[in-house]
């Protein structure tokens, strides 16, 4: 096995898990799992990402793990495709290393997406829709609405993705579902306070709007579309209430991080 930097061997709750073998374990059990992309500098946790799950999906073969696969692919070859671009005066065999690298993943989401072509799992049947327009996955995802299997926080939002144009209402009612379901153990999705924040500003429901941009705020300060002072001009031109908006917003993200939100009456 070539080797490995200290710095590549991060722990996998880099991969978002925080159990199980740790790196240098499965890359000494199964070395082409590590091996399956030239070493670089950048994109390790995206990296580490596809080596924890191609170990999970080794495990179970189940279906959730080849969709964890195939989303984990798509987060490296983005990142090498970002870092693609980047010119090494001196390096210039990096670029080609990363183009190759990115070349390898996508490979690898085409290999795995024909494997799941006729997936009866929500996820994969949802990606299938959501990636290549599969309208027969389409029909059977949205078929399974209303049953236990799409009581998940994900079900539930990509249910309201596929609504967001067409029913605003009720798709708030499924991102409200989904913060319902969210699991502790998990990070949110913040493209479910986005959405939320998009509808009630569309609907001219101000308050409610602010609401959840500083909800968004206080869950990922480092996000491209939130910024406390686009929250104090939001505030302002609407003449808000910010003191007490920032108090609900403060305890709605309390109920939501330790799982207690119940989706409020609109």
């Amino acid at each position: 096995m070539k080797h490995l930097s200290p710095l590549f061997l991060l722990p996998l709750f880099l991969a978002g898990c925080d159990t199980g073998p740790d790196l240098a374990k499965i890359c000494k059990e199964s070395p082409v799992m590590c091996e399956e992309f030239i070493e670089d500098t950048w994109c390790k946790k995206e990296r580490v990402k596809t080596i924890y799950n191609n170990y999970l999906l080794s495990q179970t073969g189940e279906d959730k793990q080849k969709f964890d696969l195939l989303v984990a692919y798509e987060e490296y070859a983005a990142c090498m495709d970002h870092a693609s671009q980047i010119e090494h005066i001196k390096l210039k065999y990096k670029k080609r290393n990363r183009i190759d690298n990115s070349i390898t993943a996508k490979a690898r989401i085409k290999e795995i997406s024909e494997d799941t072509l006729h997936s009866e799992h929500p996820e994969l049947l949802f990606y299938h829709w959501s990636r290549y327009l599969n309208e027969a996955a389409l029909a059977k995802f949205l078929a399974m609405e209303g049953n236990e299997v799409l009581e998940t926080a994900e079900s539930q939002f990509n249910l309201a993705t596929y609504y967001i144009k067409r029913d605003p209402d009720k798709t708030l009612d499924l991102l409200f579902h989904a913060l319902e379901l969210q699991s502790t153990d998990n990070p949110v999705n913040t493209e479910i306070f986005k959405s939320i924040t998009s509808i009630f500003t569309d609907k001219e429901e101000f308050k409610q709007a602010y609401i959840w941009l500083k909800i968004l705020t206080l869950y990922d300060p480092e996000d491209v579309d939130s910024s406390e002072q686009g929250l104090i001009s939001f505030g302002q031109f609407h003449e808000l209430d910010t003191e007490f908006l920032d108090k609900v917003a403060n305890a709605t993200l309390d109920k939501i991080t330790d799982g207690t939100f119940t989706a409020p009456r609109h």
